[in-house]
């Protein structure tokens, strides 16, 4: 088995230019690995029962959290280090008052040791083509599918939006935004449903076509 990942495109700020685009690389996970898994290879290395792995593990959170909660890094021999992080609640200045009531708790990071890495040893990585993040369409591109899914249906919501462009919610949301502002769709209510309609005078729609589709619905 292999470790999976894929290319994305480095961001780019709006302020900045990129004569070259620049990529790297994001593994995709394959799959997750539970307790129970975890605790059966344990007790096939040891003496322990899975009932008394279970136990250990419950106590080794308990103690682990402890130390944490004093501000301490905790190391465990042949894993690695744990150390708790802070955040802001808010922008902190000089003369911020009370700052010290803004600050919390963030999480928990991790460092491997190399005991833990060498036990990985040599993995192979294979490249994989997943649909897991949005397409990369121009506004261009993105009118012509309009134009084609508008020439058979009058309205649409925006999971039919994701399914013609092929991609994800959030950036399905920034394109609703900008064709709704550019005037192009419209934002109809119906049946608690968010659904938009096009206007007139887009992708290929005139006013008659559009008021024979309202009286005929697909």
């Amino acid at each position: 088995m292999a470790i999976l990942f894929e290319w994305y495109e480095n961001p780019v700020a709006p302020n900045q230019s990129q004569e070259e685009t620049k990529l790297h690389a994001r593994i995709t996970l394959n799959g997750k690995t539970g307790t129970d898994r975890l605790r059966r290879k344990i007790q096939e290395r040891c003496s322990l029962t899975e009932t008394d792995v279970s136990a250990v593990l419950d106590a080794l959170s308990h103690a682990m959290g402890e130390e944490l909660a004093e501000g301490r890094q905790v190391h465990l021999d042949g894993i690695g280090y744990f150390h708790p992080t802070l955040t802001c609640t808010e922008e902190i200045k000089e003369d911020t008052k009370r700052k010290n009531t803004k600050v919390r708790l963030k999480g928990i990071k991790f460092r491997a040791d190399q005991e833990l890495r060498s036990e990985i040893g040599n993995v192979k990585l294979k490249n994989i083509k997943h649909n897991g993040h949005s397409n990369k369409l121009s506004d261009e591109e993105i009118d012509n599918r309009l134009t084609i899914y508008f020439s058979q249906h009058h309205m649409m919501t925006r999971s039919d939006f994701q399914r013609v462009c092929g991609m994800m919610k959030s950036t399905i949301m920034g394109h609703i935004r900008r064709l709704c502002g550019e005037g192009k769709l419209k934002n109809i209510r119906l049946q608690n449903q968010l659904i938009y309609a096009l206007n007139v005078g887009y992708y290929g729609i005139t006013e008659e076509v559009t008021m024979r589709k309202c009286k005929n619905p697909a």
